[in-house]
């Protein structure tokens, strides 16, 4: 029999692009990239290894509550494929190529059970001598969730009891020198930890800023392991820009093809379409264990209960569709903004054309970018600009990791000022559009929160100028935005530095209304050419029956 009639991966893959299975783009995505990886060779498939893990399961596990226990475990055909991603998967050393795992499942699809699975096999059959496996949580009674699981594990199968010494704070082997703990909060505490397996329970619920930076410990803990596993399992959750949302955002970018991770295997069973939380076909997206763990008349009574109730509708959406209220994912793919890239934009070559400006100037000591676009033979090209004050270029060169002063000579990027931008510049880059270049920007739509002496400048100068308020209110704009993107409507030229603010964009979804708005991939990210090319998409909608026919530039 053939590797791959043998290999859990090929058949759930093979079951996903048959349709057998119903999964969401995220998860269908992660396969192709998985199943694709191993072909190209990008990495190693080890089915022994996969197959081992496995068969340790299915003999030794067994189920710690309900109606199934003490009886063994038998996994599901997507829990196989996911344990054969990551214990099979190997980097050109022979060791483990995924080291961050986020796996998002809906509420009773049997998280708890598999991180004690993954846990007790790291503990008995990794073959890692001193291993320290860890299961952390915000308090105490949490993190005891899944070690509790892995104790109860252990205890009702002779084969782990008998060779396994339950002490006061852990389970220790001492055949192997190996423990288990479960692990509160604690920043201080978890810096002296010499990991080699954390499971992150229920991250969606890790306090923001405190969730974030125990997270950062804990990865930066490892050290010299090799073959380390950090293992986040989660429903969504309420926490807004905590470590959930962190590793959402890097999870879709990465899936998106916008990201050089090569460590992290994100595993996102959500639903796709919001309108369709009530459909039992939708929610098997987000919920694979449907019909085994969770029922479907459970999920039936539950879909009754949440339509007579927005709060219970909001519970639900939450924790059976995975889609947060406000959820925050990355935007467009590489592919999308390779659409828009092209050969060396010049303004002198659309002399005569009218257009429209864009302002983001925002954050006069970083960067303030500008856009403009201009409409021809049905494709939309935009000039964007951008400004750093001379005095942090160095600075900002180091924390963004981009090469500002090339873009500098290219002419995308200019000094100006020295520890704050000089919005005379941008007024100078407008006035010029038409003074040097005679190009006549019909429109300005700027920030309202942008410095007003520059409006009321431009104002006096000739400009038509309307403020825009950036937030969900922009929810078709970006939109429209969007859809023009896919379709390759837009034309940026070679400026790598729009791009990028491109590829940085993220949105924060409100699952309850539908409506969207623009956020930055990370707290050090920029989208501030995007915002601004935002500002000049919502000129081009609210003047359009003004100006619509001028835009074109047919004549």
């Amino acid at each position: 029999m053939s590797t791959r009639e043998t290999n859990a991966i090929y058949a759930y893959y093979q079951q996903i692009q048959e349709g057998t299975v119903l999964v969401g783009k995220w998860v269908r995505i992660i396969y192709e990239i998985i199943v694709h990886g191993i072909e190209d060779k990008r990495w190693r498939y080890d089915q022994k290894k996969a197959r081992r893990a496995i068969e340790f399961i299915e003999t030794f596990c067994r189920h710690h509550e309900g109606k199934l226990a003490p009886g063994k475990i038998k996994l599901e055909l997507w829990q196989k494929a996911l344990i054969s991603v990551i214990f099979g998967i190997l980097d050109k050393d022979g060791h483990r190529q995924f080291h961050e795992v986020l796996v998002v499942m809906g509420r009773k699809n049997g998280k708890t059970l598999l991180a004690a699975a993954i846990n007790a096999y790291m503990l008995y059959f990794d073959r890692e001598y001193g291993a320290r496996l860890y299961m952390c949580a915000p308090k105490l009674g949490q993190a005891k969730l899944c070690f509790d699981a892995l104790v109860q594990m252990i205890m009702t199968e002779p084969e782990m009891s008998t060779i396994t010494e339950k002490r006061r704070f852990d389970i220790y082997v001492p055949e192997s020198n190996s423990s288990a703990m479960p692990l509160a909060f604690s920043a201080k505490r978890s810096d002296g930890l010499n990991p080699s397996a954390v499971t992150c329970d229920e991250v969606s619920s890790w306090p923001g800023d405190q969730g974030l930076k125990q997270y950062e410990v804990l990865r930066s803990a490892f050290g010299a392991r090799e073959q380390w596993l950090l293992l986040s399992i989660s429903t969504a959750g309420y926490i807004n820009e905590g470590i959930y949302d962190e590793l959402v955002k890097r999870s879709t970018r990465f899936l998106l093809g916008d990201s050089q991770e090569s460590r992290l295997l994100p595993i996102l069973y959500m639903i796709d379409d919001v309108d369709k939380w009530s459909d039992i076909n939708e929610l098997r997206k987000a919920n694979p264990n449907l019909g085994v763990s969770v029922s479907v008349d459970y999920l039936l009574e539950e879909i009754r209960i949440a339509e007579g109730s927005l709060s219970k509708k909001s519970e639900f959406l939450t924790k059976y569709c995975n889609i947060k209220q406000n959820s925050s994912q990355a935007w467009l793919s590489t592919g999308t903004v390779q659409k828009c890239r092209g050969e060396h934009l010049r303004l002198e070559d659309f002399r005569g054309c009218y257009a429209l400006i864009g302002l983001d100037l925002s954050m006069s000591t970083d960067l303030t970018s500008a856009v403009c676009m201009i409409e021809r033979k049905g494709r939309i090209h935009v000039f964007a600009k951008f400004w750093l004050p001379a005095a942090r270029i160095d600075e900002a060169t180091a924390r963004d990791n981009l090469p500002y002063r090339q873009y500098i000579t290219r002419g995308i990027l200019a000094e100006s000022g020295e520890n704050y931008v000089d919005y005379q510049d941008a007024y100078k880059w407008c006035t010029d559009l038409i003074e040097r270049y005679e190009i006549y920007p019909l429109w300005v739509g700027y920030d309202k929160y942008c410095a007003q002496p520059l409006i009321q400048q431009m104002s006096a100068y000739g400009f038509h100028c309307d403020s825009v308020v950036q937030g969900e209110n922009l929810t078709g704009i970006i939109n429209t935005t969007e859809g023009m993107l896919k379709d390759g409507v837009f034309d940026i030229g070679d400026n790598d530095l729009l791009a990028v603010h491109f590829l940085d964009a993220a949105l924060k979804c409100n699952a309850e209304n539908g409506r969207k708005k623009l956020i930055k991939m990370s707290p050090t990210a920029h989208v501030d050419g995007m915002a601004a090319l935002l500002d000049a998409m919502c000129m081009r909608q609210v003047h359009y029956d003004e100006v619509g026919g001028q835009l074109k530039n047919a004549g």
